[in-house]
C-alpha cells in the first residue's frame, strides 16, 4: 500500500491561506485631485467612474467571500458596481476611513511642504510622528485601523475578502501586516481603484499582488 510522504501530509494538513484585496477607491472629482483630502468627503470623477466599472468586471471572475468597506462617497461610489455583481452585502467599518490630515485637509503638496519645511517624500514620516497639525498621528490612525482588521481576519480564516478604502489605510494595513514602519511603504505605489492582495498564512504574510490596476493593466 502507498504511504503519504511528510510534504503530502503537509500539504494535506496546511490550511489555506486567508487573503484580503485591498482596493484603493477611484479617481476623485478635480478639484481635490494632488491635495491633502483626508476627511473631505469627496465623489469620484466621471474617469474615477469608468475605472469603478472596469474594478467591478475584473472582479466578477474573482472568489470574494466577504466585503468590508469604508463610509466615504468616494469609496461607496467605488464599490457600487461591484455590489450589483456580487451575492455580497457590504459591512462598513466608519475607522476605515481616510487619514485626518488635519490643517494639511485641503492643501496642495507643495504648499503644504512650503508650509512645514519637509520634503514630499518625507510626508509619511511626519505622519508616522508626530503627525499633522491637529490631525491624526501613525499611532491614533493605527489605533482605529488595527482592530478593524484585526476582526476582519478572525472572523473570516481561510476565505478571501475585499477591503474597499482608501491609499492611506492600504498602506497602514501593509505596514502592520509586514511589521514595517509606515514610512517604509513610500516605496509602494497605490494608485487609484487598485488592488493589492495579501495572503496571510501562519508563518508570515505575503504581497501576492501590489497596486494591480485593471483600468489600465489590462488595456489593449
Amino acid at each position: 500500500m502507498a504511504t503519504k510522504t511528510n510534504s503530502q501530509r503537509k500539504k494535506k494538513s496546511a490550511a489555506p491561506a486567508t487573503r484580503l484585496l485591498l482596493i484603493r477607491h477611484g479617481e476623485v472629482e478635480k478639484r481635490y485631485q494632488s491635495l491633502f483630502g483626508g476627511r473631505i468627503d469627496m465623489n469620484l470623477s466621471p474617469r474615477g467612474k469608468r475605472q469603478a466599472k472596469t474594478l467591478a468586471d475584473y472582479l466578477k471572475a474573482k472568489t470574494i467571500d466577504a466585503v468590508y468597506a469604508s463610509p466615504m462617497k468616494r469609496v461607496q461610489q467605488t464599490l457600487a458596481p461591484t455590489l450589483k455583481n456580487s451575492r455580497h452585502e457590504q459591512t462598513i467599518f466608519p475607522d476605515l476611513r481616510e487619514i485626518d490630515f488635519g490643517d494639511w485637509t485641503g492643501h496642495g503638496w507643495e504648499t503644504v511642504r512650503a508650509k512645514y519645511n519637509f520634503a514630499i517624500h518625507e510626508w509619511l514620516h511626519q505622519i508616522e510622528n508626530p503627525g499633522s497639525p491637529n490631525g491624526e498621528s501613525g499611532k491614533t490612525f493605527r489605533a482605529r485601523v488595527e482592530p478593524c482588521l484585526r476582526e476582519i481576519i478572525r472572523k473570516h480564516p481561510g476565505q478571501n475578502i475585499a477591503v474597499f478604502c482608501h491609499g492611506g489605510v492600504i498602506r497602514m494595513i501593509i505596514s502592520i501586516l509586514l511589521e514595517l514602519p509606515l514610512p517604509k511603504t513610500n516605496a509602494f505605489e497605490v494608485e487609484y481603484a487598485s488592488i493589492t492582495q495579501i495572503a496571510l498564512h501562519p508563518h508570515m504574510a505575503e504581497i501576492e499582488l501590489l497596486n494591480f490596476t485593471p483600468w489600465r493593466d489590462l488595456v489593449g
